[in-house]
């Protein structure tokens, strides 16, 4: 195992990483940019100086991060989640310097990062995947074409996108070629390549992922699954587990196609499959996220392992310490992300001093935070303030914990999504399985009444998710 760990990335994101070094006694090094610099969670801790508060001249700055470890003595990087936990690039980067990059191997990495090359290997796994483009699209006459054979809607996206970048929407015919300009020119502003591909808008459908690891001698496990329907404009707002309103077939189908594929493309760490649940019950193939995700703590409520430190162990060469048949799934959970936004004024980001910080304490909830009272919340990054997580025995029950949490937590000085939130895990929407990833059930002019997501064999006759 290594002696010391520079962490690649900030915020809560840094504080979860460290927590599981302190717990197995590896020193932790936080990469800081001036904006951090005085942080709360870094007292006491040792830090390196990145450069300036923009991301682009610290976080987002491969070679300044890795000169960093190297002169702080580290002899592995974990790049956490977003910033460049999925670039290829940093990850070689990081190994030609002797280094060991806390993930998957920088070729499997590129492989994934491509959503055509992700898809077709995917497809000859046996999984199931979005009808669409067979590859990028040449010219626009081609997606016409694709476009005429799927039927509209579509989604013209970036090969390389993701975070909802580099994607449009075309309802009709009259709106494809407008959608398909300005996706090429997103894609080559936010990525470096204009490459693009076409598939069919799965309406009414829920957003289902997978939790794997692997290590480098061919083991490899899912840890269940995940419910990350509830979204605005692509970003995940809830994350629940298991999947409500997936059929008991269908898990067990898809679960076992994605450790083989898993396997066949010698994968190594954490990743997740995303799929699309569409409104027959199907579970479609959308992406691979070669990295830990940000609701992994979800899984890990579930499973009782810690992910981060089997992340570390297996980047350090050791095998997977468990077995498929050694994981124990139990209970329903939920989680919350509690972001610096205005609910009441479209979700617009509200950066300031957070005054005073309580989080809830009680049997059955997890807190995952980097801020405290006097935290500055600043413009320059991701406004996520805390993580709530709340497991039951049943789905019911987690929800009433969550709602208890949510009224339970204290942030003063900033506003917050958390009225949002409650309004949600209250709702009969929520409570009900009725939505899907075009709507937040329970706040304010959404359509209840649009049809669900999927169909799921633990439904009553009525809609209502059972206790199971």
């Amino acid at each position: 195992m290594f002696q010391r760990l520079f962490i690649a990335n900030r915020g809560e994101v840094a504080v979860r990483i460290a927590r599981t070094c302190d717990a197995i006694g590896l020193v932790p090094v936080f990469g800081v940019s001036a904006a951090d610099r005085d942080a709360p969670y870094l007292r006491g801790r040792e830090t390196v100086l990145l450069g300036p508060s923009r991301a682009s001249e610290s976080y987002l700055d491969p070679v300044r991060l890795v000169q960093a470890a190297i002169q702080s003595g580290c002899s592995a990087l974990h790049p956490g989640w977003g910033f460049l936990s999925e670039s290829s690039r940093f990850a070689r980067l990081v190994e030609q310097h002797g280094l060991t990059f806390v993930g998957p191997p920088a070729d499997v990495m590129a492989q994934m990062g491509c959503k055509i090359p992700a898809k077709q290997a995917m497809r000859e796994a046996g999984l199931e995947v979005i009808p669409g483009s067979a590859g990028t699209l040449k010219n626009f006459s081609e997606a016409q074409q694709v476009a005429d054979k799927v039927g509209y809607p579509v989604l013209i996206k970036a090969d390389r996108g993701g975070g909802g970048r580099g994607m449009r929407v075309a309802e009709t015919p009259a709106e494809l070629k407008r959608a398909y300009e300005d996706a090429i020119a997103e894609a080559a502003s936010a990525f470096g390549d204009s490459r693009v591909y076409l598939e069919k808008l799965m309406q009414a459908g829920r957003h289902v992922e997978i939790q794997l690891m692997a290590d480098r001698y061919g083991h490899v496990v899912h840890l269940g699954e995940r419910d990350c329907t509830i979204q605005r404009n692509h970003q995940k707002l809830l994350e629940e587990s298991p999947a409500p309103t997936l059929s008991q077939a269908e898990r067990t189908r898809t679960l076992e196609a994605a450790v083989s594929a898993t396997r066949r493309m010698g994968y190594v760490g954490a990743g997740t499959m995303e799929f699309l649940l569409d409104p027959e019950g199907t579970l479609r193939f959308m992406e691979m996220n070669t990295r830990l995700q940000v609701e992994h703590g979800v899984t890990e409520m579930r499973c009782g392992l810690d992910l981060v430190d089997t992340q570390l162990r297996v980047a350090a060469g050791q095998k997977l310490p468990f077995s498929q048949s050694q994981i124990e799934l139990s209970g329903h959970v939920i989680e919350c992300r509690i972001n610096a936004e205005d609910p009441e004024d479209d979700f617009r980001p509200v950066p300031g001093v957070v005054r005073r910080f309580v989080a809830p304490s009680f049997e059955g909830v997890r807190v995952d935070t980097h801020i405290a009272s006097g935290s500055e919340i600043s413009p320059f990054y991701d406004s996520l303030l805390c993580k709530l997580l709340t497991f039951g025995a049943t789905r019911r029950e987690a929800a009433q914990r969550m709602s208890r949490a949510l009224s339970e937590l204290v942030v003063e000085g900033v506003s917050t999504t958390a009225s949002m939130h409650a309004a949600v895990v209250r709702s009969e929407s929520f409570l009900f399985g009725s939505y899907h990833t075009g709507m937040i059930p329970g706040w304010r002019a959404q359509d209840l009444e649009a049809e669900p997501g999927g169909h799921s064999e633990d439904a009553t006759p009525d809609g209502r998710i059972s206790e199971t």
